[in-house]
């Protein structure tokens, strides 16, 4: 099991280590939102062949790890594409000032390596574990990870189409799954993280497992996902209303609450 950790660790290292220097290249930090499902399928591959036995639970949660960050990374180049730095790493550089290097380097690719590195735990445990049979854990997971990719991927597809609407610049959007949450992609991500964490818990360790989607989920919540976006529409009329109106993460039916 320790080798599965330094596995993983040396490959998000070098990993991040490069994305960094691109970035440097290319003047914008925020490919590295880009990379982040990448680094994970690096993770699931490395682990996997490394301990070379490829029991059918190995298989199955590489499998949706790989189509998971594959369809992630492309999804967030289709959508950057063309548009220069994200807002938030342009306000960062901004501040940051002549510390933009090593600050660089160290709060936004090191520090996401490091997240990266706690949340690819359940995937380590599996692909280190030595248990081959599939059990009724495993299927409960895969149905629950889908429903969490699909709420993610739908909930993407809808914003993208959305946005690309020139008669939209400026509303918000209220359509498809994001009528029933305001944050239809943030949520399936975490319930597919936690749909991974079922999986997992045929491997052992569900203590350490079990950290990954608790900490993805609170990121989501409380740091770089809801509350960062929603202050960028501080002071909008329009969401404003969307927040009396539709919960901020589990979907519910529109009702006159707020932050649900």
């Amino acid at each position: 099991m320790d080798n599965v950790y330094f596995i993983s660790a040396l490959y998000i290292f070098i990993f991040m280590n490069f994305m960094y220097l691109l970035a440097l290249r290319l003047k914008d930090n925020s490919i590295v939102d880009i990379g982040w499902g990448i680094g994970f399928i690096i993770v699931a591959l490395a682990t996997l062949f490394d301990r070379g036995t490829f029991y059918p639970r190995q298989l199955l949660i590489t499998a949706i790890i790989v189509a998971w960050g594959l369809r992630l990374a492309l999804y967030i180049f289709k959508r950057n594409s063309g548009k220069g730095e994200d807002f938030r790493y342009k306000q960062w550089r901004t501040e940051w000032g002549k510390t933009i290097y090593w600050r660089s380097y160290l709060q936004v690719f090191m520090l996401q390596g490091a997240i990266m590195f706690v949340i690819a735990l359940p995937l380590m445990q599996v692909n280190a574990s030595t248990s081959s049979d599939l059990l009724i854990t495993d299927f409960i997971g895969a149905v629950v990870w889908l429903i969490g990719f699909l709420f993610e991927a739908i909930g993407d597809a809808q914003m993208m189409r959305f946005k690309n609407n020139p008669a939209n610049k400026g509303k918000i959007m209220r359509y498809g799954l994001w009528k029933y949450t305001r944050h239809p992609n943030y949520f399936g991500e975490a319930l597919l993280w936690w749909g991974i964490f079922i999986i997992a818990t045929a491997a052992g360790n569900i203590f350490i497992s079990v950290i990954s989607p608790l900490l993805l989920t609170y990121l989501l919540l409380k740091v770089s996902g809801v509350a960062m976006l929603e202050k960028k529409y501080t002071g909008n009329a329009e969401y404003d209303e969307y927040i009396r109106t539709t919960s901020s993460f589990v979907p519910m039916l529109p009702l006159k609450y707020k932050y649900l």
